[in-house]
């Protein structure tokens, strides 16, 4: 099978996930690769989109397995040390939790935190840890990220990632730590042990987030920023107030609703459906995708 009809098939959007415009770069050869640079950055976008093995893509090519997998290693860390991308600012790479609030300050953006979970293979049995990717909610062997996005479902920044037994609010509590220990020259640890993104809240008093029921630790303590759904009535409360209590359910969550549609958009892609790689490459894989969705949702 020839390279240049594999090249051509795979550059189709449909198969790459990207538009062709992404994909317009002079072609050039490396001395120890079998594969020129556009063909290993093609070869990594179709195992990012469809999660294809690697010896169907090497027949396609006419390589080796190794080849492509080599290929894949070299690419996809570059695609998610990316960033993320910033509506109308096309120079601009949101790339920490802590980018994401100051971009949230400066240009009056609320924003919309959610966590997702994945699906990954079992570990094996008697194994260290093992229990700690059990999700209570999912009843399955689960990583969860955090995704973070504006009013319009625009992906801003995704990352927090933990095992599926942690619970949503205690992965962003602890993220970012190592961000701010160097930001402010602190050198306590252990001062800012379980801290993250409320520190960020406390820096940036004018950002606001709606959230959702699993982060009423955070909306408790910091009221002022951290919207969450009202808590549920007693049984024997009043009609009025239980109709109070939905209604303004339904308004907190029509202006939450939106990240929900932020975290679809990668779920479309293959790897983040049902995760069969090694769980040690997942938070890279996680971070290419979300960095090229965002790429696509920015242009709105």
């Amino acid at each position: 099978m020839k390279t240049t009809w594999a090249r051509r098939v795979c550059a189709h959007h449909a198969l790459c996930g990207i538009s062709h415009a992404h994909l317009q770069r002079a072609t050039g050869a490396g001395p120890n690769h079998h594969l020129v640079f556009a063909d290993r950055l093609l070869v990594t976008l179709v195992v990012l989109r469809f999660q294809l093995p690697h010896q169907v893509l090497a027949v396609m090519f006419g390589v080796d397995r190794s080849t492509v997998t080599r290929a894949v290693h070299e690419v996809r860390p570059l695609l998610a040390q990316r960033g993320f991308a910033v509506p109308d600012r096309p120079g601009i790479r949101l790339k920490t939790l802590a980018d994401v609030f100051a971009y949230a300050a400066a240009e009056g953006v609320t924003l919309r935190i959610d966590g997702t979970e994945v699906q990954v293979r079992r570990p094996r049995a008697n194994r260290a840890g093992r229990k700690a990717f059990v999700s209570g909610k999912k009843k399955q062997n689960t990583i969860k990220p955090t995704v973070v996005g504006d009013g319009d479902g625009r992906m801003l920044w995704a990352g927090a990632t933990r095992p599926g037994r942690m619970h949503d609010a205690t992965a962003v509590r602890t993220e970012g730590i190592e961000d701010l220990l160097r930001c402010r020259r602190m050198h306590d640890a252990t001062a800012v042990r379980t801290e993250g993104i409320e520190d960020l809240l406390r820096c940036h008093p004018q950002v606001n987030a709606e959230v959702d029921s699993g982060y009423q630790g955070l909306a408790r303590d910091f009221p002022d920023q951290i919207s969450a759904p009202p808590r549920k009535p007693a049984k024997d409360a009043p009609t009025e107030q239980v109709a109070t209590h939905e209604q303004a359910r339904k308004q907190q969550s029509s202006r939450r609703i939106c990240v929900e549609h932020t975290i679809a958009e990668p779920k479309q892609w293959r790897p983040l459906q049902r995760y069969i790689g090694r769980r040690e490459y997942f938070d890279e894989t996680f971070q290419a995708i979300a960095g090229l969705v965002s790429d696509r949702t920015a242009l709105r």
